[in-house]
């Protein structure tokens, strides 16, 4: 039996001030910082020993990881960073407070654009400056998004799973990813064969370590939260109640 270990970063000052984050590389939040070292603290007092840490490309990400292992007293462990464990680009979204979003243009469609499954934000300019093609750590790379949807995410995300993490499954490797809500929940979808109507309503809070026991084959055989269900039911409802009071997503 191998267990696989996957933290959502902590809270990112986008988060706290409402906005589509996406690809914007904004840092944590105090908030989000005290959550990753809760994290850490967290996998400490369970006695958790890591091989490999894996993150995206994103400062909250690489931070959360950071904390957690400053926290374990395992810094000296490698980071392999892969830009498909990014969090789902919301495109033109991106950086807009999301309670103006949904007075301009509704709360059905901003919670069809944040929840449907194949549905796409609207692009990105080509001329906007911020297009990540135009970025340094993402040029010369294929396949470099300016919209997507969560079916979107799942392709990348289930491409790096067959490239970088199944290899190391398969060494009996103990591999801690930290990454981000929708990158995750990508990741989740198709460990656990999830249908398309249950991953939307499927949610992973901040800063709470989620861990999988995979057979030798890579199967599910259980996943449970580092958390009492009171604080795991009280972060799980925050995410929920996001469209008109959201502070803590994306």
């Amino acid at each position: 039996m191998t267990k696989l270990v996957l933290v959502r970063h902590g809270q990112s000052v986008w988060n706290l001030e409402n906005r589509f984050t996406g690809w914007v590389d904004v840092d944590l939040s105090e908030r989000g910082i005290n959550e990753a070292r809760e994290a850490g603290n967290t996998l400490k007092d369970h006695d958790f020993h890591f091989d490999v840490t894996m993150t995206s490309y994103l400062k909250r990400s690489i931070r959360t990881l950071w904390l957690i292992l400053d926290a374990l007293d395992q810094m000296h462990l490698p980071i392999q960073t892969d830009w498909r464990l990014n969090e789902r680009h919301y495109g033109a979204l991106q950086g807009l407070d999301k309670r103006e979003t949904v007075a301009q243009h509704g709360e059905q469609q901003v919670l069809e654009w944040r929840r449907g499954f194949s549905v796409r934000p609207p692009a990105m300019a080509l001329d906007d400056p911020e297009r990540p093609a135009n970025h340094p750590h993402y040029r010369g790379l294929a396949n470099i998004p300016d919209t997507e949807s969560l079916a979107d995410t799942l392709t990348r995300v289930t491409r790096w799973w067959h490239d970088a993490l199944v290899p190391l499954l398969k060494q009996k490797k103990r591999v801690l990813v930290v990454a981000h809500g929708n990158s995750l929940r990508a990741l989740v979808k198709h460990i656990d064969n999830m249908s398309e109507e249950d991953i939307l309503h499927f949610n992973i809070p901040t800063g709470i370590p989620l861990i999988y026991e995979l057979d030798d084959q890579l199967s599910p055989r259980g996943r449970e939260y580092l958390a009492d269900s009171e604080k795991l039911s009280s972060a799980i409802d925050e995410i929920k109640n996001q469209v008109t009071q959201d502070k803590h997503q994306n």
